[in-house]
């Protein structure tokens, strides 16, 4: 029995979750194909590139991926030599991430390739609506965040 007046396919979160699923899906089965990496894999990489140095916990806190995901995603990249790890001398239980040589070189043909699937998934649309888009997105993040904790 659903709730009066709830239609899944006009209810908002629901929305939000499938269309993220579809353009990660398609994201997702391009790194695969081309770099051989998983999204969290290709997030860890991101967030390492723009904050080098950046310990789990900080890549945690800036993608939303849950512990797990982000020290498997941390341990196939140190396996393949695009991660290293090295000693943390503000908090010595934790390790600091850092691209080497060939992690950067993979980011420096994975970015261009992230910012193409975004022009070709986006292009249709006003650049002021996805400012305001961007915009409503950082909100609904917020709010979520602020409800999360009420």
């Amino acid at each position: 029995m659903t709730a009066k007046g709830l239609t899944l396919d006009q209810f908002i979160p629901y929305r939000l979750s499938v269309t993220t699923n579809v353009v990660s899906d398609v994201i997702a089965s391009a790194y695969e194909a081309l770099f051989g990496l998983s999204i969290p894999e290709w997030r860890v990489i991101a967030v390492v590139a723009e904050r080098d140095g950046v310990t789990q916990q900080g890549i945690c806190t800036a993608t939303r991926m849950d512990k797990v995901t982000v020290s498997r995603a941390t341990i196939a990249l140190v396996n393949r030599g695009l991660v290293i790890r090295a000693p943390n001398r503000a908090d010595r239980r934790s390790r600091l991430l850092a691209l080497t040589k060939a992690g950067r070189a993979l980011y420096a043909e994975i970015a261009p390739k992230a910012l193409e699937y975004e022009q070709r998934i986006f292009a249709s649309f006003p650049p002021e609506e996805l400012d305001r888009f961007i915009e409503m997105l950082r909100a609904i993040e917020a709010k979520a965040l602020e409800v999360g904790e009420a």
